[in-house]
């Protein structure tokens, strides 16, 4: 999975790189996790006939013939070299097998250290640095291994529109997503509140999509005790895991987010208390290095038994955040009458303090315009402006 790597030079580092897993793992050992307080499972890479469980002929081909090409291109920012097919089987199969080690109770827990990563790859289509679906063909053999009902919570700062594509008409797997996606032109523009899945599975999809970037703790933790665990209580999954991109973190280049690793920590805590603790935790996304080591490591010290720091209760969220909530809560409640108890109360009491700004923000957008970068939409490219702003700126797979 090191060997996974953009073969052409360009003026920027790809941001999915591979020191993304090196600093990890030694954020692990200085930690005294790993080696030490976890052991890692054995790897393999994926079979064909386990990946045609999610994805079509055309994206086990595509994936497979870059075996035979120094360096391509799915998409202009999803890159291929000789090692990457073999690179994104290995991470497929290492989350197959943690799946079902997990649910047949072997092991406690797991975190899946693995790249690339996988939650835009779609049943036919690799995108978005994604060339297989980790998390999809995960639930799939946890599904053959005995498992009834499968949650996905997907934290990632972009919406899984792969995942959400492979399971949109299931109503084995829930997936709840929480993401940026300012009415559709954040990358990749799909996760609308509005779409909840379909024919007859209606419900089983959940989009909690924030309205803007700087999204903090307090919107993750009060989106998940309003909508996130009354939901998941509702659909009682025998398997949880977690697509965790670590990109809505602070100082992350592509999500210009707000959330700490103890933020982290406590949405991991809250879903371990899912599934009699049967939890799998999947790298997705994360660019910056300090951010991404420091969050994982979080994660990892609550899948080992430890307490985040972060005091969840009375958490106060933005208004921009209420506002997505109480959004969500709207439609949900629809497919979810728990929720319709939630809606009624943050109305009656918050609904005053949500909406009262809305039309001076409105205008204010307006004002201001959309900024291009954001309407070009590529990961990729608002990497190379952040980054040259940055310079500008400084110048002037193991089980618990």
């Amino acid at each position: 999975m090191l060997l996974h790597t953009e073969v052409v030079m360009k003026s920027h580092p790809h941001p999915e790189r591979p020191d993304r897993l090196r600093t990890i793992a030694a954020s692990l050992a200085t930690a005294g996790i790993f080696p030490g307080k976890c052991y890692p499972i054995p790897a393999r890479e994926i079979t064909r006939e386990e990946l045609q469980m999610v994805h079509s002929e055309e994206n086990i081909e595509a994936v497979d013939n870059t075996k035979r090409m120094h360096a391509s291109y799915f998409t202009p920012d999803t890159y291929a070299n000789e090692h990457s097919a073999c690179a994104a089987r290995l991470a497929a199969g290492l989350c197959a097998d943690l799946a079902s080690a997990i649910y047949s109770g072997r092991v406690k827990n797991g975190f899946a250290l693995v790249r690339p990563p996988g939650h835009h790859a779609g049943v036919k289509q690799a995108m978005g640095f994604c060339l297989h679906n980790n998390a999809a063909i995960a639930a799939s053999a946890a599904q053959a291994a005995g498992a009834k009902k499968v949650l996905i919570v997907d934290w990632d700062v972009h919406h899984g529109n792969g995942t959400q594509e492979i399971f949109e008409r299931s109503k084995s797997v829930l997936y709840i997503s929480l993401h940026r996606h300012e009415g559709g032109r954040f990358y990749p523009g799909t996760g609308a509140a509005d779409e909840v899945g379909s024919m007859g599975a209606e419900g089983y999809c959940v989009n909690i999509p924030w309205s803007r970037g700087g999204v903090s703790d307090n919107d993750y933790i009060f989106a998940f005790e309003q909508v996130v665990l009354p939901i998941a209580l509702d659909f009682n999954p025998d398997l949880t895991i977690i697509s965790a991109g670590f990109d809505a973190a602070r100082g992350d280049p592509l999500g210009c987010c707000d959330v700490t690793p103890a933020g982290y920590a406590s949405m991991t805590q809250m879903l371990s208390a899912l599934s009699g603790g049967k939890l799998l935790v999947i790298l997705e996304g994360g660019y910056n290095l300090r951010s991404i080591s420091s969050s994982a490591t979080a994660v990892i010290k609550v899948l080992l038994g430890e307490s985040p720091t972060i005091d969840i209760e009375n958490t106060v969220p933005s208004k921009a955040g209420l506002r997505s909530v109480l959004d969500v809560l709207k439609i949900q409640m629809n497919f979810w009458p728990t929720l319709e108890a939630n809606f009624t109360k943050l109305h009656s009491e918050w609904g005053s303090y949500a909406f009262q700004d809305t039309r001076e923000q409105s205008k204010k957008r307006r004002r201001t315009g959309l900024p291009i970068w954001w309407r070009w939409g590529r990961k990729r490219l608002l990497y190379r402006i952040l980054s040259k702003q940055l310079r500008t700126k400084s110048s002037c797979n193991f089980s618990c």
